[in-house]
C-alpha cells in the first residue's frame, strides 16, 4: 500500500536508503501520477518486489526523495544518502547485531563509512576529534543522521593519537554495547611538503595520527576481539605509501607502515578469528579537493563508491591480508611479489655481482606472494642448500 504520491516505496524494517534501486523507477511513474505506457504502477510494483522474491505481504511507509527545484528526483543527493551497493539487488551483507568503531567519521570517507555500516544494522560510534573534550558538530550531526532513520549511533570526541582517549572510547562502546565487531581505523590528516622542506614534527604529526593512531585503536579493542573470538579491522592505506607521491614523504611512510602492521596482525588474529585487511582508497574528501582540480574527476571519485569496498573487508565472509584498492567505482587488490631471484656462490657474492644481474634478479618470471617473513628465509636458504649440495631433510 502507499501512503501518498511522490514518495518512495521502502519495505518495513530496512531503512529509506536500504530499498531496491529499481524501484525508483516506480516511484518516478508515481510522481508522474501513474503514467507508465498505460501500466499499473501497483501491478509494476508486485512485479519488482517479485523478480526479487520480497514477500508480497509488507508494509509501504513513506520516505521523502530529494528533488531539484524543477520537482524531478535528485539522483546525484540521492546517491549519497543511499548505502553503498545496494543498488539493483536485495542485500545480503548486513550487520545486525554487531558494534562498529569507525575514526575520522565526521566527515569524507570515515561519515560515508559509518552511514552504510548503520544502513546494514551495524550500531555504530562515529569517532571526530574534538574539542576541549566535547564532541565536534560533524560526529553529532551523522548520529543524527543514522538515529533518524531508525538506527543506533553514538560519537566520541576521542583524539586516536592519545591512547588514553581511546580507552575511553572503548569504555564506553563496551558499556553501552558489550561488544566490538568492528574496527574501521580512517582518521588521518595531510601536511604535504617536500620532504627537504618538510619540518620533522609535521612528520611526527602525521605518523602519529596514522600509524600509531591505528596502533592504538587496534591495541584497544584487541584482547575484546580475541575473547570472542570475532574481530574484522581495516586499515587506511593509500596509493601514496603502496607506489609514493611527491610532496607526502610523512604520509606515504604512515600508509606503507599499515600495510606492514596489517601483514602481522592478520597473522597472529587468525586463530581467533580476527581479520585485518587495508583500504587504500581514492575519493572527493576534504583531504583531496584542493589536490584535484579537475571538477569532472571529483564527480567520479564519491565516497560510497570506497565504502562498497570497505564494507567488504568487514563482512563475516571478508578475506585476511587483502590491500583492496579502489575509487571512483574502481575495485582491484594491491598484491607484493617476489621475484624468483637468483643465487651467487660466496665467491661471487660482490656488489659488482649483483649490479650486473640485476635485469635477471629483477626478472617477474616465477615471482610469488610471499605471506609470511620466514618464506623468504625459506627460498633463500633453500636456493644456498641446493647449490652447495647441503641436504636440509637432515636432521644433525
Amino acid at each position: 500500500m502507499l501512503t501518498r504520491w511522490g514518495e518512495p516505496m521502502v519495505i518495513s524494517g530496512l531503512n529509506p536508503y536500504q530499498m531496491l534501486w529499481n524501484i525508483l523507477e516506480i516511484e518516478e511513474a508515481i510522481y508522474r501520477h501513474g503514467a507508465i505506457k498505460g501500466c499499473s504502477v501497483f501491478a509494476l510494483l508486485h512485479a519488482r518486489l517479485a523478480a526479487f522474491k520480497v514477500p508480497s505481504m509488507i508494509f509501504i511507509h513513506d520516505a521523502p526523495l530529494p528533488r531539484l527545484a524543477s520537482g524531478k528526483l535528485n539522483k546525484k543527493r540521492l546517491k549519497q544518502q543511499r548505502s553503498a551497493n545496494t543498488r539493483g539487488k536485495k542485500m545480503s551483507i548486513n550487520y545486525e547485531g554487531q558494534v562498529a568503531i569507525v575514526t575520522g567519521a565526521g566527515v569524507g570517507l570515515g561519515r560515508s563509512h559509518a552511514l552504510g555500516l548503520a544502513a546494514r544494522g551495524a550500531k555504530v560510534v562515529v569517532n571526530d576529534l574534538g574539542k576541549h573534550g566535547q564532541n565536534s558538530a560533524a560526529a553529532l550531526a551523522v548520529v543524527d543522521e543514522i538515529v533518524a532513520v531508525g538506527g543506533e549511533a553514538i560519537a566520541h570526541h576521542a583524539n586516536v593519537a592519545n591512547m588514553a582517549e581511546v580507552q575511553d572510547m572503548v569504555q564506553q562502546t563496551m558499556a553501552k554495547w558489550g561488544r566490538i565487531d568492528i574496527l574501521v581505523n580512517n582518521a588521518g590528516i595531510l601536511r604535504d611538503k617536500s620532504f627537504g622542506n618538510m619540518d620533522i614534527s609535521d612528520f611526527e604529526l602525521v605518523v602519529q595520527v596514522h600509524l600509531m593512531g591505528a596502533a592504538n585503536c587496534t591495541k584497544a579493542v584487541w584482547d575484546i576481539m580475541k575473547d570472542q573470538e570475532y574481530g574484522r579491522i581495516v586499515m587506511t592505506s593509500s596509493s601514496s605509501g603502496l607506489y609514493g607521491n611527491f610532496g607526502q614523504a610523512n604520509y606515504g611512510a604512515a600508509k606503507m607502515a599499515v600495510a606492514g602492521l596489517m601483514n602481522t596482525l592478520c597473522i597472529e588474529g587468525h586463530k581467533y578469528n580476527i581479520r585485518v585487511n587495508c583500504l587504500a582508497p581514492t575519493a572527493n574528501t576534504a583531504m583531496t579537493e584542493n589536490l584535484i582540480g579537475d571538477q569532472r574527476i571529483l564527480d567520479l571519485m564519491t565516497p560510497e563508491s570506497v565504502t562498497a569496498g570497505l564494507l567488504a573487508l568487514v563482512c563475516t565472509d571478508a578475506p585476511n591480508r587483502t590491500i583492496l584498492a579502489t575509487g571512483a567505482g574502481g575495485y582491484a587488490r594491491t598484491i607484493v611479489y617476489e621475484t624468483a631471484g637468483i643465487y651467487l656462490s660466496p665467491e661471487e657474492q660482490t656488489p659488482e655481482n649483483v649490479l650486473a644481474n640485476m635485469d635477471q634478479i629483477s626478472n617477474p618470471d616465477n615471482q610469488t606472494e610471499l605471506t609470511a617473513g620466514w618464506m623468504q628465509t625459506d627460498k633463500f636458504v633453500a636456493k644456498a642448500a641446493a647449490a652447495l649440495g647441503v641436504d636440509l631433510s637432515k636432521k644433525d
